[in-house]
């Protein structure tokens, strides 16, 4: 997530805010049902797995991001982390997950405090993170696109276009494509933070915009019905001078390395057989997004 990411049918005319006040009811109503989360044990790799087992439910902390985990119209948990969860923690003795909605940036803090067991949210693997959490290898891959209008007038195809063109640029509340701009030399104080891929595309429709940068996944969804606006390729943005491939996975407590280690036995297999695909598939997801990229070369060695 990634950071706070955009998405998918994924894409409603929902904002990101309204589609966590609509869950954030959920998860009171969950929380009043089962206050506390398995206790996790601070030895020996922890015992929260046996924990789950017994107890035959573990809680996935999301933010209300379409497609990676969210509440749909009808009530139910969905999204590709989630329907994942579902996959592997059966496979470990697990038969049920209950979602605990949060605000993306509280997700990482209710992991630690255990309001939740496994944060479950497409979380891009950062540096920066990767001192505060555990992650599993990447389920996924993402690649940077921008909204443009149609026939992209003024060519944009990356950030350097975005500089030298002088374009008016857009992307979301804490997204990563913040800093991608930045390093290719466009003012922070220049660029117009929206809440979402839906704001962004609204934007550049009307003309407040030329460009809003997301994911992808999320801004090829986004445009599908837009008969104003199209995506852009897909392309790699530049990090400390080098191209840089972001991966989501799922992130567990510092302490829990059993249950992180138990997790990636199954997601290896997963990927091995091609299942990982379809069950990401029905949220947009493409054999682009599929990745071998692991949580230590995303963590920085």
């Amino acid at each position: 997530m990634a950071p706070p990411l955009e998405h998918g049918e994924h894409i409603s005319g929902n904002t990101r805010r309204s589609l966590l006040a609509g869950v954030a009811a959920l998860g009171a109503l969950g929380a009043a049902g089962c206050s506390r989360v398995a206790t996790a044990s601070t030895t020996g790799g922890g015992e929260l797995l046996d924990r789950l087992r017994a107890a035959g439910v573990v809680r996935l902390g999301i933010a209300g991001e379409i497609p990676f985990g969210y509440i749909d119209k009808n009530g139910d948990l969905t999204g590709e982390a989630p329907e994942l969860a579902r996959v592997i923690f059966k496979r470990l003795g697990v038969d049920k997950v209950q979602p605990v909605p949060t605000e993306f940036g509280s997700l990482i803090p209710g992991l630690n405090s255990q309001q939740f067991d496994v944060v479950a949210a497409g979380m891009y693997v950062t540096p920066e993170r990767c001192e505060q959490v555990i992650f599993a290898d990447p389920d996924y891959q993402m690649l940077d696109s921008f909204i443009v209008r149609k026939g992209n007038p003024k060519g944009l195809h990356n950030y350097k276009d975005v500089v030298a063109k002088k374009a008016k640029f857009a992307t979301g509340t804490g997204y990563a494509e913040i800093g991608y701009a930045v390093e290719a030399g466009y003012k922070e104080s220049d660029i117009l933070i929206v809440p979402d891929q839906v704001a962004g595309l609204n934007a550049v429709e009307a003309g407040r915009v030329d460009v809003f940068a997301g994911t992808a996944l999320t801004t090829r969804e986004v445009v599908k019905k837009s008969a104003k606006a199209e995506a852009t390729k897909a392309f790699t943005p530049t990090v400390g001078g080098k191209p840089h491939v972001d991966g989501g996975a799922f992130a567990f407590r510092r302490t829990e390395t059993n249950l992180r280690d138990a997790f990636n036995a199954e997601l290896r297999k997963l990927k091995k057989s091609g299942e990982l695909f379809r069950v990401l598939k029905p949220f947009g997801f493409t054999q682009a997004e599929m990745t071998d990229l692991t949580a230590k070369e995303l963590c920085g060695g």
